[in-house]
């Protein structure tokens, strides 16, 4: 039986590393093609509706947040 060198047990016993993630392509889009692109959809009939500062458009499935402690509804 031969004995494995120090070097050789260290190595054994790492664990494996998992690949780099690949990194995500660049955005390309400009201020000169967003303004572009919203030219187009106004020409094409496109109306912008204007949204309050604050105001989201996602729906809250989790329902309301409020707690009621001993026992009082």
């Amino acid at each position: 039986m031969a004995l494995k060198s120090a070097a050789a047990i260290k190595a054994a016993s790492r664990p494996k590393t998992a690949a780099p993630k690949k990194k995500q392509p660049q955005a390309h889009e400009t201020s000169q093609s967003i303004a572009a692109q919203t030219e187009a959809f106004m020409k094409a009939g496109g109306k912008i509706d204007e949204i309050r500062s604050g105001v989201s458009g996602q729906q809250s499935l989790a329902g309301p947040k409020q707690i009621t402690l001993g026992g009082k509804a």
